[in-house]
């Protein structure tokens, strides 16, 4: 048996006690995987409009929540430095119209937030009459032609749906694509 020369375990130690840290420094922190994550789908009250794809609402219990409607994005309103885009106060306003004040479904799909910390989800009005279908929203603003795809993996599960939308508002020149320049 050869002895072991000095220094030669220094690596494969030093490699585990940096992941033996790495692991421990995460208990107990809140890494963006909040302890009290809403499990969906949840009801919530539309209590703010923010703009076409962002909302506030409270949900069951009374705490507030930034959402931001997953897989679209409409020209901005009310972002700081940034000039009002062409089409963004129509998408604002027809977004107002559908949820202010409403209670919605919200549905998430893989993450839950974004760098914001927002909460990301599919949008969801009751169907307006019984036995019939909810309105999902996120897509209803693409159909519209008042909201671009905006796909971010992994939360792309109507990523082909949007897409089908957005072609259709294109090709016949609704919203966006008839009134901008994109």
């Amino acid at each position: 048996m050869r002895p072991i020369r000095r220094g030669a375990l220094r690596g494969p130690l030093l490699l585990a006690l940096l992941i033996a840290v790495l692991a421990l420094s995460r208990c107990g922190t809140d890494d963006g995987n909040r302890s009290a994550e809403p499990a969906g789908p949840v009801n919530a009250t539309v209590t703010d409009v923010v703009d076409g794809d962002t909302i506030e609402v409270e949900l069951p219990g009374g705490s507030e929540e930034d959402v931001r409607y997953i897989g679209i994005d409409t020209p901005e309103t009310v972002k700081p430095d940034t000039p009002v885009e062409c089409g963004g106060p129509r998408a604002h306003e027809v977004n107002e119209r559908l949820v202010a004040g409403r209670e919605v479904t919200l549905r998430f799909d893989a993450e839950r937030r974004d760098v914001y910390g927002r909460l990301l989800a599919y949008v969801y009005l009751p169907a307006p009459e019984p036995g019939g279908r909810p309105l999902f929203v996120n897509a209803e603003l693409v159909r519209r032609g008042l909201a671009r795809t905006l796909t971010i993996p992994p939360n792309d599960s109507f990523a082909a749906l949007f897409d089908r939308l957005a072609t259709r508002a294109g090709a016949s020149g609704r919203g966006l694509w008839g009134t901008c320049r994109l």
